[in-house]
């Protein structure tokens, strides 16, 4: 992705206000995240491209999401190591294997304070709703670190079917319980304005891959 692209996509997923004060990493696919703008807040913003849980390196993962101190300390190693070593080789299955195990041996840790990670960018292409296949969506979210935290602890109950059910908050374990999020989403008036703002990187980030058109429906 051209890195001012790249740069605009990853600062959108932070409200407006923080943008100008937070650091930025762009991908080298041949070696992984470069710092490309130090910031001085503490927050760090990537575009992510390897979801190791899934065990498959696709190559039209884009979603941008920006930690804040706790989880660039914490989270944001894991998601640079997976690049790092998709790079140098590890095939799916060796990579999602060698993040297990350092998370089970203590290299990885989950944040040991409260903390946020910020995904209120116009859109996003993984896996999600209503059928945990890979989809383009304009799905503005906050991540609110929830180690090991279940939806019955917090009385959730999300049909991701059901939209409604996901306007309450709810519990999304991504891969294992050091990485469970509470998560939040924006509310429609809300996301409609964000829509509306970033219309131009909307229409920039189609005209780059017509699989980030909002539009766009193959999985």
């Amino acid at each position: 992705m051209p890195p001012q692209l790249e740069t605009r996509f990853a600062l959108s997923a932070l409200p407006q206000a923080l943008r100008d004060k937070a650091t930025v990493y762009l991908l080298d696919p041949t070696s992984g995240y470069k710092l490309s703008r130090d910031g001085t807040s503490g927050i760090a913003c990537i575009v992510q491209r390897t979801q190791w849980e899934l065990a498959d390196f696709r190559n039209d993962i884009y979603y941008a999401v920006c930690y804040d101190a706790a989880g660039a300390a914490t989270y944001l190693k894991y998601v640079m190591d997976a690049a790092a070593l998709r790079a140098q080789g590890f095939d799916p299955a060796r990579l999602k294997a060698e993040i297990e195990k350092r998370f089970k041996d203590g290299t990885y840790k989950a944040p040991d304070k409260p903390g946020v990670s910020y995904m209120i960018g116009p859109l996003m292409r993984t896996i999600g709703p209503p059928d945990l296949k890979v989809h383009t969506m304009a799905m503005p979210h906050l991540m609110f670190y929830a180690p090991f935290i279940t939806n019955a602890d917090i009385g959730a109950e999300p049909d991701l079917g059901n939209p409604e059910s996901l306007k309450s908050p709810f519990i999304d374990k991504q891969g294992n319980g050091e990485q469970s999020y509470m998560i939040q989403m924006i509310g429609e008036t809300e996301k409609a304005k964000i829509l509306a703002d970033e219309k131009e990187l909307i229409d920039d980030l189609c005209a780059y891959r017509d699989v980030l058109c909002l539009d766009h429906t193959q999985h």
